[in-house]
């Protein structure tokens, strides 16, 4: 006689049960996943070392994202401590390297233990600051540093400087606490990828920020993938400037390079690129002092005219296009200018959700 065995099937086993369970989860998570990326944005933030890609990437943090933490407003102290020691060392390598000569010949001794620092291995606390803020600030006034700073078209220094040197007495307060313009002109440079999140009218928009650097830009093409925008910017201001790198070529014409092999890059045919012509705000302060046309000789228009020199600009970077068709956006800004970069990008980030409302209406 046959019996029945009382085993039960495979099938019922409680631990398959759960495998099927957390498949069936991680299925979905997988779907709802790549449903989050098709609905994103991805913004890359491109272009030449110190154009403004960091700062306006901290401007998006700031209009759209969460405020800094103690914490990190600490970090952005001791960064800044170290931004205002090693601009001072700058001055002073450029100040002799000039031959300009000390109206007060003792701060050549200030000037020898700011060189002394180990930079790299230095951390600026308020008290390591301090020990040397004093002697920075007699610096500054100083008639040979000032003729040195008045000639920093010829050498490399940031942006930043004089900002810096003129908050020296907060800076020096035992309880100070940067601001956010001070945060926005600390200066570090972008060794690394860094991607910032945010969801802005419930539309994540993930910004990209690669360094500009020309040991940097091999980094650019793993980037390129699943990009909606590429938001492209130039120093506007540094038509009478040299690169770090090989302290020889014109800062304006290497920008104008970069943007070539991107608005001609197969991977961005379809890509909206938008040019942002930054640091509007140095170029309407130089333009009347120092003449593009002694850098840019086919300049034809009144080198004194903020309007005239813009449209040179714009048609500079038009004109690398291989596509005569294609619509260039085109503004320009000042990334430490918080009202301006909202305004702004409030234009850009309507114009790219109307490019691509095809593909968010799909998801």
């Amino acid at each position: 006689m046959l019996c029945c065995a009382g085993g039960r099937n495979a099938s019922d086993d409680p631990s398959d049960a759960r495998n099927r369970r957390n498949s069936k989860m991680i299925d979905r998570e997988l779907s709802r996943e790549k449903k989050a990326r098709g609905r994103q944005i991805k913004i890359l933030l491109l272009g030449a070392g110190e154009s403004g890609k960091s700062t306006f990437l901290k401007q998006m943090r700031i209009i759209h994202g969460e405020e800094y933490s103690q914490k990190d407003l600490m970090e952005f102290k001791t960064l800044i401590y170290s931004n205002v020691v090693k601009n001072m060392r700058v001055l002073i390598t450029a100040r002799d390297s000039f031959g300009i000569k000390w109206a007060n010949p003792d701060y050549e001794d200030y000037a020898q233990e700011l060189l002394s620092i180990n930079t790299k291995s230095t951390v600026f606390d308020f008290a390591t600051f301090m020990d040397y803020s004093g002697k920075i600030v007699d610096l500054w006034k100083d008639r040979a540093i000032q003729e040195t700073y008045n000639k920093r078209n010829l050498y490399q220094l940031s942006d930043s400087t004089r900002y810096f040197m003129e908050r020296m007495n907060d800076l020096m307060e035992k309880n100070y606490i940067p601001t956010k313009q001070d945060v926005l002109r600390s200066r570090k440079a972008t060794t690394n990828i860094v991607e910032l999140t945010l969801n802005i009218n419930r539309v994540p928009f993930t910004f990209v920020d690669v360094g500009g650097q020309r040991t940097q830009r091999r980094k650019w093409l793993q980037c390129f993938e699943g990009v909606t925008s590429v938001l492209f910017l130039v120093s506007s201001c540094a038509y009478d400037q040299v690169l770090l790198e090989d302290n020889k070529t014109n800062r304006l014409v290497e920008s104008c390079d970069i943007f070539d092999t991107i608005i001609n890059n197969k991977f961005f045919v379809k890509v909206a690129i938008i040019l942002f012509f930054n640091k509007t705000d140095i170029l309407i302060e130089k333009v009347p002092r120092v003449s593009i046309k002694d850098y840019f000789p086919k300049f034809s228009l009144n080198p004194k005219n903020i309007e005239d020199v813009k449209q040179f600009l714009i048609r500079m970077f038009e004109d690398v296009s291989h596509d005569p068709e294609r619509g260039l956006f085109h503004h320009f800004t000042t990334a430490t200018d918080t009202e301006n970069i909202k305004f702004v990008f409030d234009a850009v980030r309507e114009m790219i959700l109307q490019e691509n409302m095809a593909i968010l209406m799909l998801q």
